[in-house]
Order: C-alpha cells, then sequence, then structure tokens
C-alpha cells in the first residue's frame, strides 16, 4: 500500500510526466500580464510587420498560439483590454491571407492609415446614432396678402323734394334744311343766265 503511494508522488513530482499539471508560482499573474502585453502589440500594423517580416507567421507552433489567445474575446477578459483594435487584428490575424498580406510595407501602410481615419471619426459617427435628432419644425405657409382694399365713396342721399330734370331735347340736324330730293325750286343754271345777258344787249 505504501509502495503504491510512493509511486503516485513520484508521478505528480516529475514534470514529464502526464498526469502532472502545471502551476505558475503566483497563480498566474506573470503569465496573465505577458499575454495581456502581446495581446495589445497586436493593435499596432507596423508590428504585425514586423512578425511578417521576420516569418514567425511560418512557424505553426504561433500559429496555434495566437488561436489559443483568442480567449482575450471573451468578457471576463476584455474588461482589461486598453487599445481594442487589437482583438480586431487578433480575428484577422486567424486568416491566412491576412498574414501573408501583411508581409507587405505596402499593405502594413494601408491598415496604419484605416485605422487612423477610424480614430479620427469614430466619436463623430458615433455620436450620430447615440444622440437623438431633433423632429423637423413643421413650416408653416407663408400668408395670402389680401388685395387693397378701396375706399367706399359715400352715397349721396337724393332728396325727395328735388325736381327731377328732364332730358333735353335733341337739336334738330342741319342736314334738314337742305333741298329735298325731287324739288320742283328752279336751279340756277350759269348758261341760260349768260344767254339772257346777250339778248338784252342786242334789245338795247
Amino acid at each position: 500500500m505504501a509502495s503504491i503511494t510512493e509511486e503516485g508522488d513520484d508521478e505528480l513530482s516529475d514534470p514529464s510526466s502526464p498526469m502532472s499539471v502545471y502551476k505558475d508560482p503566483d497563480d498566474g499573474r506573470q503569465r496573465f500580464l505577458l499575454e495581456l502585453e502581446f495581446v495589445q502589440c497586436l493593435a499596432n500594423p507596423t508590428y504585425i510587420h514586423y512578425l511578417a517580416q521576420n516569418r514567425y507567421f511560418e512557424d505553426e507552433a504561433f500559429i496555434g498560439y495566437l488561436n489559443y489567445l483568442q480567449y482575450w474575446q471573451q468578457p471576463e477578459y476584455v474588461k482589461f483590454i486598453m487599445y481594442p483594435h487589437c482583438l480586431f487584428f487578433l480575428e484577422l490575424l486567424q486568416n491566412a491571407n491576412f498574414r501573408n498580406a501583411m508581409a507587405h510595407p505596402g499593405n502594413k501602410e494601408l491598415a496604419h492609415r484605416q485605422q487612423f481615419y477610424f480614430w479620427k471619426n469614430y466619436r463623430n459617427n458615433r455620436l450620430k446614432h447615440i444622440l437623438p435628432r431633433p423632429l423637423p419644425e413643421p413650416v408653416a405657409a407663408p400668408p395670402v396678402s389680401a388685395p387693397p382694399q378701396l375706399p367706399a365713396q359715400p352715397v349721396q342721399h337724393v332728396p325727395a323734394t328735388m325736381a327731377v330734370t328732364a332730358p333735353p331735347a335733341p337739336v334738330p340736324s342741319p342736314m334738314q334744311y337742305a333741298i329735298p330730293h325731287g324739288s320742283a325750286l328752279a336751279k340756277n343754271d350759269i348758261r341760260s343766265s349768260g344767254v339772257d345777258r346777250r339778248k338784252r344787249k342786242k334789245e338795247g
């Protein structure tokens, strides 16, 4: 019985034994701080470019470590993150195409520029969705100007005793004194008057 107990103690004390569990001397505080620091370094596109240039992303063990670090996205750990962009880049680093693309300096500059624009416009874009928008004020129709009214003319009252003047008599037309058509009045003929004068001279 004593030999079985001694063998069990030897297995627990041996680090190479599969049943042995590693325990941090400071209850994992140092490991927590190191992983937190490394994860937040991933918020810098230049640092990701450095890892790609030095072929860290070609190491399968390092790819597995990046996959392991995704536990920082859980609510009980994310509250310690000061640079939330690191979680966004950690998610992108799970893709092999992104890891290969970050080895190019142009892609590093593009990621850094887009990150700057996000910081520049994030607050204003966020406030557009948070702050309530005021309701549009109803536009009042312009008042229709009434046409100017003319002053009323005073009504003249005609007294009952005033005589009503008769309309003036029509003036006779001067054409009434013309010689009517077919009149029997003799007409003065110039030729006949000249003949009479010559006869009188001969007789005299």
